[in-house]
C-alpha cells in the first residue's frame, strides 16, 4: 500500500473485517448495520459522538463504564475522523487495516485466489471478541496505539526484542546486518523497530500517542487513554494487548522533512509480533518465513534509496508492481550464497510466506498482488540465483530491477495463461 513513497506494508492485503466468529452475538458487520441505523435519520454524515453513542448501546457495558467512555468521547475534537484519517495517510498507513477485500471485482477465471491459511488464522484469533466494542476502539483511534507507539516513539535499542517472548530477536537483528552490508547503498540510517501490545498496558505510552500524533491537550488525551485501555484490558480474547490482530503488521518507512523535524524519526522498519504469531500459527516454524518478511520490508527501502517507485503504472497496478519487487529483492538476498544463502526447504517457507499475505484486492490501491504473485515474484529471484554461472557474483539493485521489470509481465499473466 502506498499513498505516497513513505511506508509498505506486507501484510496490508490480509483482510481483518471480524465478521468471522467474533462472537455468538455480534461481529463487526453486525456493529456497522446497528450504527447505520442507528444514524440513517440524520441527513449529514454521523457525528463520531453518535457512532460512539450507537456502538455504546449494544456493547454491554457496565453504566458506569458507558458514561466514562461517553465523557472521554465528548473530549474528542469535532475534526476527530478528519485528524485520524490525515494521518493514516501522513505515515503511509491508510490501507493497513480495517478494509474489506473487494470479492466482486474476482474474475475467478483468470486468477487463482481464495482465502489463505494465514488469513483463517487470524480471523480465527479474533473468537469472542465483541464486534461493537472493537468498533468502538476503532472509532476511538485505538486499534492503532502499537502501530504509532512503535513507529513515532520507537528507536532501535540493544534492549529491543522481537516476538512476543523475543524469540526472533538474534535471528532478525542478525539479518538486518547482512542486509544492510548486502545491498549496493548506506543503509547505516535504516532502524529496525518491533512493534508490541503491551503499548495498551501502560498508560503514559497511550497517552503520547494521542497527544503527539492526534494533537488532543493532556486532560482529553488522558481520559481517552484510560478508556481505550478499559476497553482492551477488559476484553479476555484480546490478551491484554497481545491479541495479534493489533501487531498484525510489517513496513518499511522512509520519512519526510515534516516527520524529521517533528518527531525526529528516520528510515525504519517495523516488524509487529502479531506477523511473527502468525508465521508460526501457520505451521512455518522455521525461522525463514519472519527473515522473509524483514528482507521484504528492506527491499521498500532498497526501491526509497534506488527511486524505483517511480514508473508508468498508477493506482493498485503501481503498487502491486513495488510490492512484488520487493518480495523478489527479499528473496534474492535470503537465496544468494553471499546473503542468507537458505537451503532447498527455507526457501519453499518464504515462499509460503509470501503467497499467504497475497490479495484479491484488484481495484484498490493497496493491492499487492495475488497469492500466486506474490510467490511467481520470489521463485524469478530463485531463478535468478540458480542461473547464475558465478554463484558469488551479485547483481546491484538496479542490475536486478532491470531482470525484474523484464519479467515481470509474466509475473503477473492470469493463472490460465
Amino acid at each position: 500500500m502506498i499513498k505516497k513513497p513513505a511506508a509498505c506494508s506486507l501484510v496490508a492485503g490480509i483482510t481483518l473485517t471480524l465478521t468471522l466468529a467474533l462472537s455468538p452475538s455480534a461481529t463487526a458487520a453486525d456493529a456497522a448495520d446497528a450504527v447505520s441505523t442507528s444514524v440513517s435519520s440524520s441527513t449529514s454524515a454521523p457525528s463520531t459522538q453518535s457512532t460512539i453513542d450507537a456502538l455504546l448501546s449494544e456493547s454491554g457495558y457496565s453504566a458506569d463504564l458507558k458514561a466514562k467512555i461517553r465523557a472521554a468521547a465528548a473530549l474528542l475534537p469535532s475534526d476527530w475522523e478528519s485528524r485520524l484519517a490525515t494521518q493514516s495517510k501522513r505515515f503511509g498507513l491508510a490501507d493497513t487495516t480495517w478494509y474489506a477485500q473487494a470479492q466482486s471485482a474476482i474474475n475467478a477465471g483468470d486468477y487463482q485466489c481464495g482465502r489463505t491459511p494465514v488469513q483463517d488464522w487470524l480471523s480465527a484469533q479474533m473468537n469472542g471478541v465483541n464486534g461493537f466494542r472493537m468498533l468502538l476502539l476503532s472509532a476511538m483511534g485505538g486499534d492503532q496505539i502499537p502501530t504509532y507507539d512503535a513507529l513515532v516513539f520507537g528507536r532501535e535499542s540493544k534492549a529491543n526484542y522481537f516476538g512476543a517472548d523475543g524469540s526472533y530477536t538474534t535471528e532478525l537483528n542478525r539479518e538486518m546486518t547482512g542486509l544492510k552490508r548486502f545491498w549496493d547503498f548506506d543503509g547505516s540510517d535504516v532502524q529496525l523497530i518491533p512493534m508490541h501490545g503491551d503499548a495498551y498496558r501502560d498508560l503514559d505510552r497511550i497517552t503520547r500517542v494521542y497527544v503527539e500524533v492526534f494533537g488532543l491537550d493532556a486532560r482529553s488525551a488522558r481520559a481517552n487513554a484510560e478508556v481505550v485501555q478499559a476497553i482492551v484490558l477488559n476484553e479476555p480474547a484480546l490478551r491484554g494487548g497481545d491479541s495479534p490482530y493489533f501487531t498484525f503488521n510489517a513496513f518499511a518507512f522512509s520519512p519526510e522533512p515534516a516527520d524529521i523535524e517533528q518527531y525526529g524519526l528516520t528510515k525504519r522498519i517495523i516488524i509487529g509480533d502479531g506477523v511473527l504469531e502468525g508465521m508460526r500459527g501457520i505451521g512455518l516454524q522455521d525461522k525463514a518465513a519472519p527473515l522473509g518478511v524483514l528482507a521484504h520490508e528492506y527491499g521498500h527501502q532498497v526501491q526509497f534509496a534506488t527511486n524505483l517507485f517511480e514508473s508508468p503504472l498508477t493506482g493498485p497496478e503501481a503498487t502491486r508492481r513495488t510490492e512484488l519487487m520487493a518480495d523478489a529483492f527479499g528473496t534474492y538476498y535470503l537465496v544468494h550464497a553471499r546473503g542468507s544463502a537458505l537451503n532447498s526447504q527455507r526457501t519453499l517457507d518464504v515462499e509460503a510466506s509470501f503467497y499467504n499475505v497475497g490479495d484479491c484486492n484488484f481495484y484498490m490501491d493497496s493491492h499487492h498482488g495475488t497469492p500466486n504473485q506474490r510467490l511467481k515474484s520470489a521463485q524469478f529471484a530463485v531463478s535468478i540465483v540458480d542461473g547464475a554461472q558465478d554463484q558469488g557474483h551479485k547483481l546491484s539493485a538496479l542490475e536486478f530491477d532491470a531482470a525484474f521489470e523484464t519479467a515481470f509481465p509474466e509475473i503477473v499473466a492470469p493463472d490460465n495463461e
